[in-house]
C-alpha cells in the first residue's frame, strides 16, 4: 500500500503548495491595486502691477480685447457690457441691457463679442468695434462662464461640466465633464482659453483651475487666497471672478465682483 501513502503525501504537498502561492497570489494583487492619489500640482504667480477697477460692477465676464478690457456686469437691472481702459480703470464705452436680464460671460470671437444671460436662455452677439447687437442667439440652461478656442465658444454653467458650442447657432458639439482626481470639480464659472489651457474660476471659491480640453482633466491649481483676503477685507468686494489674457505680453488679469482692483499676473506655466 505504500503507493497509496505516496500518492495521498504527493496530494497533500501540491495542496499545500497551491494554498501558498495562492496567498503570494492575492498579496500580490492587493499591492499592485493600492492606489495613491497624486496632488494636483500648485501653481505660483507673481503680482505684476495693481490697476484700479470700478467697483460699480459685478463682474461675471472679463476679456482682453485690442488693449482694452472687455467686461460684462451683472445683477438684474445692473447688468452692462463695458470697454474699460486696463491703465485707469475708466469705462470708455458700455451698453446697459435691459432690467429683466441677469448679464453673465463673454468672449471675443473674430471681432465678434458674445454675451450670455444667467437665466433668460438668451445670448447676444454685437460687433466689438461699436457694441452693435446684431443678434440673439438661443440658450439651453444657464449661462455662466465663456471664452472660445478660435473655432468654439466653451461655457461654463456652474457643474464640473463644460459645454463647446457653434458660435454660428450655439447647438452644443461636445460636453466635456471636468475632473480632479477622478471627482468632478464643481462651481465652473469665469473662463479663458490660453495656450491650450482652459483657465477657470470656482464660484465662492479663491482658486483658478487649469483644465487640459481634450480630456477635462485639471492639471494645476492656483491658489489666491491670500490676495482674496485683502483685497475682501474691505467689506465691499465680494468673490474671486475674472480671468483675461493679453496675448501680446502674455500676461493675466484678474478681479472680482466689486472690487476696486484688477491685478496684472504672471502665472507659472
Amino acid at each position: 500500500m505504500k503507493w497509496l501513502a505516496f500518492l495521498i503525501q504527493t496530494v497533500l504537498i501540491i495542496f499545500i503548495i497551491s494554498t501558498q502561492l495562492a496567498g503570494c497570489s492575492g498579496s500580490d494583487t492587493s499591492s499592485d491595486t493600492s492606489h495613491t492619489v497624486k496632488p494636483i500640482p500648485s501653481l505660483g504667480f507673481s503680482i505684476l502691477s495693481t490697476l484700479p477697477h470700478d467697483t460699480s460692477l459685478f463682474t461675471e465676464g472679463l476679456e482682453f480685447y485690442k488693449n482694452s478690457i472687455l467686461e460684462s456686469a451683472g445683477q438684474y437691472e445692473k447688468s452692462r457690457l463695458v470697454q474699460v481702459d486696463p491703465a485707469t480703470g475708466k469705462i470708455q464705452k458700455q451698453l446697459q441691457l435691459h432690467k429683466k436680464y441677469f448679464g453673465e460671460g463673454i468672449s471675443v470671437l473674430h471681432d465678434t463679442i458674445y454675451q450670455m444671460t444667467y437665466q433668460e436662455h438668451v445670448v447676444f452677439v454685437y460687433t466689438a468695434a461699436d457694441f452693435k447687437k446684431v443678434r440673439e442667439l438661443p440658450l439651453t440652461g444657464e449661462g455662466w462662464g465663456m471664452t472660445n478656442d478660435g473655432k468654439s465658444l466653451i461655457v461654463s454653467n456652474g457643474s464640473n461640466n463644460l459645454y463647446f458650442y457653434d458660435p454660428a447657432t450655439f447647438k452644443v458639439q461636445k460636453e466635456l465633464p471636468v475632473l480632479e482626481n477622478g471627482s468632478p470639480a464643481l462651481n465652473l464659472n469665469e473662463l479663458e482659453y490660453v495656450n491650450g489651457f482652459i483657465y477657470a474660476n470656482q464660484w465662492q471659491y479663491n482658486d483658478i483651475l487649469k483644465i487640459q480640453p481634450s480630456t477635462g482633466e485639471v492639471v494645476g491649481r492656483i491658489d489666491l487666497g491670500d490676495l482674496v483676503k485683502k483685497v475682501r477685507s474691505d467689506g465691499h468686494s465680494e468673490y474671486l471672478n475674472g480671468i483675461a489674457f493679453n496675448p501680446t505680453t502674455k500676461k493675466f488679469y484678474i478681479t472680482g465682483k466689486y472690487w476696486p482692483t484688477l491685478f496684472e499676473i504672471q502665472f507659472d506655466r
